[in-house]
């Protein structure tokens, strides 16, 4: 007999905050997600429904609070629900559950495994899935404003490169600009994140996504819990032990000691080593601490 379904984890937080080390992590401490996953740990068929929800109302990695319109319309909300969870029937649900699963399982709303996906863009997406599996949990993890700033600055500047570049190691550079334009707009993908190239709007941009995964937290109680990532890479074991339990996992303690023991612990507060990043890091002190910062 099969188990019983069970409710999703749901993984939220903003790009660079740490999703992809902490679903990574959990992924070796048993928890599936997903069979087909991105270079940062994304499942794809999630991140791709993502991505649809948000283009239906103009919104995006960086300006994800359009959702507000669609969630605010409460007939297309239902039907939007309502076609999503088809979607997860179809063999396209092939790509997070894998051939096996799919055929025990049929969607990943019936798997009896502990189980769940990482995307930023759930952060603004959840009460869609929350309209679907109401009784999920979610892991919110958050990271200091300024090094997730700095890690966007550093992705736009390898973005742009491959426009400036990279056309003269392997390819004549026609040959190359088409390869661009079959990847970058065929595909709808995007070259460069813009609004974190400003410290100003990236800030912002943080504060959104604080404002909106805190406020879920708050109604989800126990059924959610926040992990600073700054604790985390000095507390890994502590962390770790208590995701695990939240998850459902069945992971004995050497396991998890091995896990702690690939964290990287001087990630935390790379800023202060930038004199621009620390100057503007008095400039918002008093916005900083209004989030334990």
């Amino acid at each position: 007999m099969s188990a019983l379904p069970r409710p999703p984890i749901i993984i939220i937080g903003m790009s660079r905050s740490g999703t992809s080390m902490l679903t990574r992590m959990l992924g070796d401490l048993g928890l599936f997600v997903g069979s087909r996953l991105t270079g940062n740990h994304e499942a794809i068929f999630f991140r791709d429904l993502n991505d649809w929800l948000l283009t239906q109302c103009s919104g995006g990695l960086e300006n994800p609070g359009t959702i507000k319109y669609l969630l605010g319309d409460g007939e297309a909300r239902a039907l939007y629900s309502d076609f999503i969870r088809f979607s997860m029937k179809t063999p396209r649900s092939i790509s997070f559950l894998g051939l096996g699963n799919y055929f025990r399982y049929g969607t990943p709303a019936g798997l009896g495994i502990p189980w769940g996906w990482k995307d930023p863009r759930n952060t603004f997406t959840l009460p869609f899935w929350l309209d679907i599996f109401p009784e999920a949990k979610v892991i919110h993890i958050y990271r200091h404003p300024l090094d997730i700033i700095n890690s966007l600055r550093t992705r736009r500047k390898r973005g742009l490169s491959r426009l400036r570049d990279r056309h003269a190691g392997f390819l004549p550079k026609p040959l190359y600009l088409l390869y661009l334009v079959r990847k970058f707009i065929v595909g709808r993908r995007v070259f460069v994140d813009l609004r974190g190239a400003s410290l100003d709007e990236g800030f912002i941009l943080w504060e959104e996504y604080m404002k909106e995964a805190r406020g879920h937290a708050a109604r989800m109680g126990e059924r959610a819990i926040e992990v600073k990532y700054e604790y985390f890479l000095a507390n890994p074991m502590e962390v770790l032990t208590l995701l695990s339990e939240f998850c459902g996992l069945e992971t004995g303690k050497g396991h998890i000691q091995r896990a702690a023991a690939e964290v990287n612990k001087s990630r935390g507060y790379a800023y202060l080593q930038d004199p621009e990043l620390k100057t503007y890091s008095l400039d918002i002190a008093a916005r900083l601490a209004n989030y334990g910062y």
